[in-house]
């Protein structure tokens, strides 16, 4: 479930699922994508995302999903769409990280402006553990703040990194203790709200030219990799250990 408040000129948007981890099904890409189009109509000059309860976003929602049938293409096509819209909403946006941010969730955090994260949030791939391939713009993310060698260490291992080690590594913004970063987020998206945001947006231009293009294209190389993928007998075992709640038996095939 998303959902969309605005008040003084903030849009505040929630994943609202908490108890799946606030992990996004095809029906709620569409959602939030919709949720940030009615943002921009409505002429907010700032824009605040967060995850309702301990998790900000565990990535995508695989507990049904039949690796053997799966349009993973078409979500991640979606995924793409969603971090296009995201990342040129015409407004600063920032994001509020707590908990986990794996996958998609890390997409999320990727397209967006600011990320403040709680100082014990969760940050990384957990795709070691399913035969999948990291996606939604990891891998321009952990190359181009962490090098190719901690990169592909973290890729390897699934090892996750804590919001302040993911903020001493140069990955966001800022940790902030986890009581706080609520109030945090809110108050430095109001004070954007209140400033030149037509300042703020020419900068906004500025900086996505110097990153987007190896961003798109990298998110673009994940889906037909991820797609390539789907048809290993790794990548149907990971799935079904993930759904049986067991550890995988990966045979390298």
């Amino acid at each position: 479930m998303i959902t969309l408040t605005l008040d003084d000129g903030v849009a505040e948007i929630v994943l609202d699922a908490p108890d799946r981890r606030n992990a996004l099904a095809l029906d709620d890409l569409t959602d939030l994508d919709a949720a940030y189009r009615r943002a921009a109509d409505a002429g907010s000059r700032a824009l605040v995302l967060r995850g309702e309860g301990r998790v900000f976003c565990a990535g995508r929602d695989i507990s049904g999903v039949d690796p053997d049938t799966d349009d993973v293409t078409g979500y991640l096509r979606a995924v793409e769409q969603l971090m296009r819209r995201m990342a040129a909403h015409p407004a600063p946006t920032f994001a509020a990280v707590q908990g986990a941010a794996l996958g998609v969730g890390l997409g999320l955090a990727i397209a967006t402006d600011v990320v403040y994260v709680a100082e014990t949030a969760m940050i990384g791939s957990p795709f070691a553990q399913l035969g999948a391939l990291l996606d939604s713009g990891g891998h321009a993310l952990l190359f181009d703040r962490l090098g190719p060698h901690r990169a592909l260490d973290l890729i390897y291992t699934g090892d996750l990194l804590t919001g302040t080690e993911a903020v001493a590594a140069g990955l966001f913004s800022r940790a902030v203790p986890d009581a706080d970063l609520l109030t945090f987020t809110r108050e430095r998206a109001r004070a954007a709200a209140s400033g030149p945001t037509q300042a703020f947006l020419a900068s906004k231009r500025l900086i996505a030219s110097l990153r987007d293009e190896r961003l798109w294209q990298v998110t673009a190389a994940e889906t037909a990799g991820q797609e390539a993928l789907r048809a290993t007998d790794d990548y149907r075992e990971g799935f079904a250990a993930f759904q049986q709640k067991r550890r995988p038996v990966f045979r390298g095939a």
